[in-house]
């Protein structure tokens, strides 16, 4: 008897216990899916749910729920746990590293561009990056995938692609020409080097592409990648500098020079069935096959009103250390605009005008400083305005339907470009709308 009340005994703690620890488990789990809601109820009131590029959708009919790809994430908020099920919370913040994708053990994610809402326009690109025009590839930003690890892994990768898909070599004719120097250009090159291509180089500014016209001071935010002939790179936090001071490096080890401030003006199929690209200066270039690796952007967007033409406007920002004691306005409430602002403030006296009534689609860190910054008095935010009139001295606000007058010795214009559409079109490139489109070329990328 007495053995057998012990075994009851046992039998009940352990069965309180267990219990308990259930009991101790949901609720934590209800906790975490309740802080997990408010910051998506949060994040649509902000604007911030709603993806701007690449980003991860989940299954929720696959996903178990381990968390795998909120520990893989290196940003902080893009995912969270309601309800045992992972949900996307601040999708306009994700930058499309795609660790959660890799790390979701049952591939309950996939990455997608766009939504069923809204289109995305995008090149027709295959999955060895070769377009609907035999011979023309494209890799990098323009293809949907703006992170540098990405776009680098895509320059490597769409050139072996070309090397396995080449024409019989016509002597006196290039293999190869890249447009473009960015991060894809410029793997692709020492992708081509590594591979004994003939080729050539053509960047419409400056080497770096996208990453040269960051403010100098600006941290690239990356990740460690592999750049052929050259090795391992160990960056999370690297500046602008530091990056273009090993691409120089890179290209320099092994003789590669970038024909700089020439833009390409057009790409035709010649009747040999090699393409001819000519510049904005008419200079004519043949290459057997041509790989684009331009940025989405463009040219910059304008915001046409009188006195934009005028020298003090610009629309990017490179070397804010040497600027000081002027009256500035940045127009924009994007991650340029708003890290541009906070860059010219300690030295300036900055006004930021944006047209709507609240930031939204920034990262969170960004979003953090620059309100901190405005309630200690270092920089003015100004919402629901529009700038209207650019003038020598100063320049004319539209504040809620009321026009103000601000001293003003520069102005700087961060509303965004525009696609390369036309370029590509003329190429006989296709263009499509995306709507919730599947990165498949992602999957190649470890």
């Amino acid at each position: 008897m007495e053995v057998l009340l012990e075994e009851i005994f046992i039998y009940g703690t352990t069965i309180l216990l267990s219990g308990g620890i259930i009991f101790w488990y949901l609720r934590k789990q209800s906790q975490h899916s309740r802080v997990t809601e408010k910051k998506i109820r949060k994040a649509k009131k902000e604007g911030r749910y709603e993806p701007v590029s690449l980003h991860p959708y989940i299954d929720l009919s696959t996903c178990i729920g381990s968390g795998a790809c909120i520990k893989a994430c290196p940003e902080k908020d893009i995912l969270g746990i309601v309800d045992g099920k992972a949900y996307v919370v601040n999708t306009a913040s994700c930058v499309g590293h795609g660790a959660c994708f890799h790390a979701c053990p049952v591939e309950a994610i996939s990455l997608r561009i766009g939504t069923e809402k809204r289109g995305i326009e995008l090149p027709h690109v295959h999955q060895t990056f070769e377009t609907n025009v035999k011979g023309i590839y494209i890799a990098g930003e323009l293809g949907g995938m703006g992170l540098i690890k990405n776009s680098v892994e895509q320059g490597k990768q769409a050139v072996q692609n070309i090397v396995r898909n080449r024409p019989p070599k016509i002597e006196g004719i290039l293999d190869l020409i890249i447009v473009g120097a960015g991060p894809a250009g410029i793997s692709a090159a020492l992708t081509a080097r590594k591979l004994g291509l003939d080729f050539k180089v053509i960047e419409q500014y400056t080497l770096g592409g996208t990453v040269y016209s960051f403010p100098r001071q600006k941290i690239v935010m990356t990740q460690p990648m592999n750049l052929p002939l050259y090795g391992k790179l160990k960056l999370f936090n690297t500046s602008k500098d530091e990056l273009l001071s090993i691409w120089n490096e890179a290209l320099k080890q092994n003789k590669i020079d970038v024909q700089e401030n020439t833009k390409v003006d057009r790409i035709t199929l010649t009747t040999e069935n090699t393409f001819k690209v000519i510049t904005a200066a008419e200079e004519e270039l043949i290459s057997q096959q041509v790989l684009i690796s331009i940025g989405r952007r463009g040219s910059p967007r304008k915001l046409g009103v009188p006195g934009e033409s005028l020298p003090k406007v610009y629309y990017r920002l490179l070397d804010p250390e040497y600027i000081s004691n002027f009256n500035i306005v940045v127009v924009g409430g994007g991650d340029s605009a708003i890290e541009s602002a906070l860059l010219l403030a300690p030295q300036n006296k900055v006004v930021l005008s944006y047209r709507k009534d609240a930031f939204s689609r920034i990262k969170e860190q960004n979003r953090n400083r620059i309100l901190q910054a405005s309630t200690e008095g270092k920089l003015e935010i100004i919402y629901n305005s529009n700038l209207v009139e650019v003038r020598e001295k100063e320049v004319d606000i539209d504040i809620a339907g009321k026009m103000n007058t601000f001293p003003n010795d520069l102005v700087y214009i961060f509303a965004g470009g525009e696609l390369p559409t036309q370029f590509l079109k003329n190429a006989g490139i296709e263009i499509q709308k995306r709507f919730g489109y599947i990165m498949k070329t992602y999957k190649n990328l470890n």
